[in-house]
């Protein structure tokens, strides 16, 4: 018999663009691929190809909405009624991570390479564009290096094997028995937050005899821990870094451990998960409460300097933060300008309404500017051996940690907006990224900490405005109103020799370190039609408000074109 209409069809589904997919992420990036080159990573573009190529597929894209969508389970007890605190993932976990891992994501910083920090940041803000959650474990285990290499060197001959293994393995065991490894990190207290000197978690000493009867030959520095952490990251983790209060003599202080998840017999070590955080994003990710009844740690570094010894870890946490924001930016631009190139209004594509272009073209302003950063930032610890560069990154690092990541929760409420309803519902990429953003904000020091960072690295390095002022003259000459906020923002920071540091001020200070360097580079390496529109809508005028602010006369087609070729 022949089809007929069914009559009571209401509809047929027009005008919905498909969802963004099948896109090699790192050649629709041509702002990334530029800064790679010439940032010093250009040897890692072939493997970035094959990466962006896998990463941009429909079913990687995937995982992050099933990773979400099915948040981990903590399981306190086995059937036997033995107590386990064991955490279970949905397979869509162990499969970001295995990429993450096996891609080297948490190590190829470390081997040696030329720019292999700024190689693995492009590799980072590629996986970032997948899926936040998982990247938690994977920057802790990046920056315990730094830690354990400088001030623990027995242990890191032990741990380092496994930590830079190549190998996900999420097996609950002793690190002997394991192929590879991941670190976790325990600060915060309920009573201190930021303030770790409020701790009151106390660790003491245990007897040689009873070291050796736990760890054998692996006995030195062993103490014992008591107390609790409000925020005790990825607890499924094989070790973790944490703070405590020892009380020997002129050591006195706050001390930094690793503290194992398994002792070497097999048995749990004493470390009770409570439970794990309800968390507004990050939902793929388990953030737990612990609390440390008599548990195990080696010392880290000398007892008392604790806090110095975090530090190593902190300024590679901190940069992954940046990173990780410029890559969820980056996300949602690339999802709202495949909407608005395929959703047509008033009888064209949204990408062709002139309002619609301001707004787009200022998001992908915002997005490039914060990948030049991110890659810049990465290249300062590509040089530890150079003063400028160190005290560059110190710069950086605090600044553009507060102003990259404080501009994400806007940038994301904005591309939702693109989308119009249909980008507020769970359904939506655009709703998980902007729960997302806020995290790199708060975690690892919140913006006020960042800001007074700042200023305690000018405090204690007065040459840090040399190197400021160094890398923003190379950008100098080519835009007037550039060259007139540098040298205001040069003036003030010369002006902060000798004084009392203006902590009210901290934030404005910050935004306009990064807004410089963001301007210079852009200058430097970008085409006209960005630089010019950048200036124009965050130096020369001042920066705030929506986003669709550019002024007349910007050259929204170029700056679109380059964001995401067609």
């Amino acid at each position: 018999m022949p089809v007929t209409e069914n009559p009571f069809e209401t509809h047929q589904v027009l005008n919905q663009p498909a969802p963004f997919g099948n896109v090699n992420l790192y050649l629709a990036d041509i702002a990334l691929r530029e800064a790679l080159e010439r940032e010093g990573g250009a040897a890692a573009h072939t493997e970035l190809v094959a990466l962006g190529e896998r990463l941009g597929l429909a079913e990687t894209l995937d995982l992050a909405r099933l990773a979400n969508a099915n948040k981990p389970v903590l399981h306190h007890f086995d059937r036997t009624g033995k107590r386990i605190d064991q955490v279970e993932f949905h397979p869509a976990w162990h499969q970001l991570m295995q990429m993450l891992i096996e891609h080297g994501a948490h190590a190829s910083a470390w081997d040696g390479a030329p720019g292999a920090q700024v190689a693995r940041a492009a590799k980072y803000l590629l996986f970032g564009q997948v899926e936040n959650g998982a990247q938690c474990p994977v920057t802790m285990t990046y920056a315990s290096v730094a830690a354990l290499r400088h001030a623990a060197p027995a242990l890191a001959q032990q741990w380092l094997p496994k930590i830079l293994s190549r190998d996900y393995d999420p097996r609950p065991l002793p690190i002997a028995q394991k192929r590879g490894a991941l670190i976790g990190m325990g600060m915060t207290e309920k009573q201190g937050g930021s303030d770790v000197r409020a701790n009151t978690t106390r660790a003491e000493p245990v007897l040689p005899s009873e070291a050796q009867s736990v760890f054998g030959a692996e006995a030195g520095g062993v103490y014992r821990i008591v107390g609790h952490k409000w925020f005790y990251s990825a607890p499924q983790c094989d070790a973790h870094l944490v703070l405590a209060q020892t009380e020997e003599g002129t050591s006195a202080g706050l001390s930094c451990f690793l503290v194992p998840g398994y002792l070497p017999d097999g048995s749990r070590n004493q470390v009770r998960v409570q439970r794990l955080k309800d968390k507004l994003g990050n939902c793929s990710n388990a953030s737990s409460e612990v609390e440390f009844t008599g548990a195990y740690g080696w010392l880290v570094g000398q007892a008392g300097r604790g806090i110095p010894t975090i530090l190593d870890m902190a300024s590679l946490t901190r940069l992954d933060c940046v990173i990780g924001s410029a890559a969820t930016m980056r996300s949602a631009l690339t999802h709202v300008l495949h909407h608005a190139r395929r959703r047509t209004a008033f009888g064209k594509p949204l990408s062709e309404q002139p309002l619609m272009q301001n707004v787009l073209a200022d998001l992908a302003l915002e997005s490039e500017a914060a990948t030049v950063l991110a890659m810049r930032l990465a290249r300062c610890f590509d040089h530890p051996g150079n003063p400028q560069e160190t005290l560059l990154g110190r710069i950086l690092t605090p600044a553009g940690k507060y102003w990259v990541c404080k501009r994400g929760p806007a940038f994301g409420a904005e591309a939702m907006e693109v989308i119009g309803g249909s980008g507020y519902v769970e359904e939506s990429p655009l709703a998980r990224m902007y729960r997302d953003f806020p995290v790199n904000s708060i975690w690892e020091g919140s913006g006020n900490i960042m800001c007074l960072d700042l200023l305690r690295a000018f405090g204690k390095s007065p040459a840090a405005g040399d190197a400021l002022a160094a890398e923003l003259a190379l950008a100098g000459g080519g835009n007037a109103h550039f060259d007139g906020y540098r040298a205001a923002l040069l003036a003030d920071v010369r002006a902060m020799a000798g004084q009392a540091p203006d902590e009210f001020g901290a934030r404005v200070l910050a935004e306009r370190i990064v807004l410089a360097v963001q301007a210079a580079l852009l200058l430097r390496h970008a085409p006209r039609a960005v630089s010019e529109a950048f200036i124009a809508s965050r130096i020369d005028r001042e920066p705030g408000g929506a986003f669709g602010r550019l002024p007349a006369g910007t050259d929204c087609a170029a700056i679109l074109a380059r964001a995401l070729p067609q």
